[in-house]
């Protein structure tokens, strides 16, 4: 345990010293939440006040950017770089090393979520959760599904230059697809049917319902992210390298 919250800490340092990684999946969320709120806050979304409907959307977009994303780019970044294999010859467990990677990334989803809750509600006049534990507990299982599908996709991308691109590619159009910053009803039906099988949707409705209605649980949703979750992890089994694929 000493060893993995040693790690922990390390991983912890190499996020808030990397200033394009702390500003794309910890900041950029935060200000879309400022910016967007600003414009069509007051406004009804589907029935629901604008600024509370932004801030679950921008909540669950954060765990996707930070869960997802960022830890699939940076995974790569490091494999490419050498660093995961010189990981593999050091005494550090591997297990022990993508945990304590997977549990910063928590960390920093904690911390933002905080700051969207409390930007939204003293800027934006945005409700506070109904259901903050049972939220926590949501936000936890998608974090942790993204991340197994974060960790998947590491192994369909080549290089570090080509990290930023791939994954970018896979998960800006489904935040659009699926509603994160507008409503999704007037899209047409081949989106709609789509928006249907990606995890984000019911990242997004489990938040929407646990944040706005403080409602209980989606059971479809939670087997939904955690069919996605199990996939991932399988695929990441599978297919992740702790090598260059130069090499």
């Amino acid at each position: 345990m000493r060893v993995f919250l040693h790690e922990v800490r390390n991983q912890q340092r190499l996020f808030w010293r990397s200033r394009e990684s702390a500003f794309f999946t910890f900041l950029l969320p935060i200000l879309l939440l400022v910016l967007l709120g600003s414009v069509y806050g007051d406004d009804e979304i589907d029935g629901i006040p604008g600024a509370d409907y932004l801030l679950a959307g921008l909540i669950a977009y954060g765990v996707v950017a930070v869960a997802f994303a960022g830890l699939a780019i940076n995974v790569v970044i490091r494999r490419e770089s050498g660093v995961l294999k010189r990981v593999r010859g050091t005494p550090l467990p591997p297990a022990t090393y993508l945990l304590a990677v997977i549990a910063s990334e928590l960390i920093v989803i904690g911390i933002q979520v905080v700051c969207q809750v409390l930007i939204g509600h003293y800027l934006l006049d945005a409700s506070f959760p109904e259901s903050p534990g049972a939220l926590v507990l949501a936000l936890v299982l998608g974090a942790a599904s993204f991340a197994a599908l974060g960790l998947a996709v590491t192994g369909l991308v080549r290089s570090g230059e080509g990290s930023s691109a791939v994954v970018n590619a896979i998960y800006l159009p489904m935040t659009f697809i699926c509603g994160v910053f507008f409503s999704a009803t007037a899209f047409p039906s081949f989106l709609e049917k789509i928006a249907d099988v990606l995890p984000l949707t019911y990242l997004l409705e489990l938040v929407r319902d646990l944040f706005v209605d403080g409602g209980g649980w989606s059971t479809t949703a939670v087997i939904v992210l955690a069919a996605w979750g199990l996939v991932g992890l399988v695929v990441a089994l599978r297919t992740f390298r702790w090598e260059p694929r130069a090499s």
